[in-house]
């Protein structure tokens, strides 16, 4: 599948720490491999019926939408902080 970054999520990224890009980038390779791998733990975001959370480490995510043959980043932040939870 591919991934594709809203301009939100590129200027997210680029604010991002060189060690966590990195583990970005990696997480976002097992995104378009296989939605299920163990270290992403996807989820849905409460309230939400499209948009999905996944772990970059234990203090940063990323949400996203699935679409037939891509996957949508929306955001990269720290965990409920930056991600628009309460």
């Amino acid at each position: 599948m591919k991934v594709i970054l809203t301009h939100t999520a590129e200027r997210d990224f680029q604010r991002l720490s060189s060690p966590i890009r990195k583990k970005a980038l990696k997480q976002l390779h097992y995104l378009a491999a296989n939605l299920r791998h163990p270290s992403l733990r996807v989820k849905k975001m409460a309230g939400s019926t499209h948009v999905w959370e996944a772990r970059i480490d234990y203090h940063y995510r990323f949400t996203f939408q699935k679409n037939d043959d891509s996957f949508i980043i929306r955001k990269f932040g720290p965990h409920d902080e930056g991600l628009g939870k309460p």
